[in-house]
Order: C-alpha cells, then structure tokens, then sequence
C-alpha cells in the first residue's frame, strides 16, 4: 500500500492518453510503443525534478490476458501498469480516494469524463496539452539556468585570473 506523505505535491499522468496527445510521442508509439513510452518516462523525470511534484505515470493494462500489474521506480517517477480489466483511469480514482483532499494532487488527461471525475475528488485536471506546455516551459527554464551558470561560471573565472594576475604582479 503507498503511503501519501502530506507536505508532497503528486501529479498523476494517464500515459496512453498523453502519449497519444503529444504528436511527437504518437508518430513514435506507431513504430515502436516501447520506445515512445520510454521516451514519455524520461520526460517526466525531468519535469519532475523541475516543478518537484511526484509523477505517478499509470498505462492501461486492462487488455493484458491475466497481467498482474506492476509498478517500478524509474529516474524519480512511479510508473504503474495496471492488472488485467482495470483501466488507468480506474486506478487514478483509487488512488484519489486514497489521498483524500489534504495533499496537492493533480492528474493529466485529456478524457473529459475523468477530468470532471478528478475536480469531485478534490484533484486538479491538467489536459494533455497543458501538461506538454508545462514540459515545453520547463525545459526552457532549464536551458535558461544552464546558461546563467555558466555565465556565473566564466565572471567567476576571469575574476580569479584577474586576481591572480594582480597577485602575480605584487610578488614580481
């Protein structure tokens, strides 16, 4: 049983329902589905490790002849697929009424029918192409960081040859 920790943000994700709405992701999955969920997982990660809410990523296995489910940590997020006859969205409901409403939860999905079902659980609805924005606006920031440091990095440097010439200059 997953314990909910109270101060922790959590972001639900239905997997094939994102992975169809991302077109990138969807042109892949049409080659090869292993890949184009990998490629999701990884994203995830990074969005995570961005906006610091604990990704549970859920795919369907409702359709896989008597799969048990499972679930697995990868890069920071759980990636959950579920048993036989129990859709994602079945799961993410569970899970809601588990949290109950003193956690921040909020689930992506572009199904209309479990958006409505997330708000009467207290969650937030966040669809397909909000969430692919939020993953945009993210890696953005990073890049943004990413250079900020570095430029951080280089002033630093001059400043200590600068310093270094200076001090080489004294002892001459």
């Amino acid at each position: 049983m997953k314990i909910y920790k109270k101060n922790r943000k959590y972001l639900f994700i239905d997997g094939y329902n994102i992975l169809n709405h991302i077109q990138k992701l969807k042109e892949i999955s049409v080659q090869d589905l292993e890949l184009a969920r990998e490629l999701l997982m990884d994203m995830l990660a990074e969005h995570s490790n961005v906006t610091g809410e604990y990704i549970i990523l859920v795919f369907d296995g409702y359709k896989v002849k008597k799969s048990p489910g499972s679930t697995f940590h990868r890069k920071g997020i759980d990636v959950v697929f579920t048993k036989e006859f129990e859709t994602a969205d079945a799961y993410i409901e569970h899970e809601l009424d588990k949290i109950g409403r003193l956690h921040t939860v909020r689930v992506a999905t572009s199904d209309n029918m479990e958006q409505q079902l997330i708000l009467s659980r207290g969650g937030t609805r966040l669809s397909a192409r909000e969430l692919e924005n939020e993953i945009l606006e993210g890696k953005k920031k990073i890049k943004r960081k990413t250079k900020e440091l570095k430029k951080d990095k280089i002033n630093t440097m001059t400043r200590h040859m600068e310093l270094l010439e200076k001090l080489k200059d004294e002892y001459q």
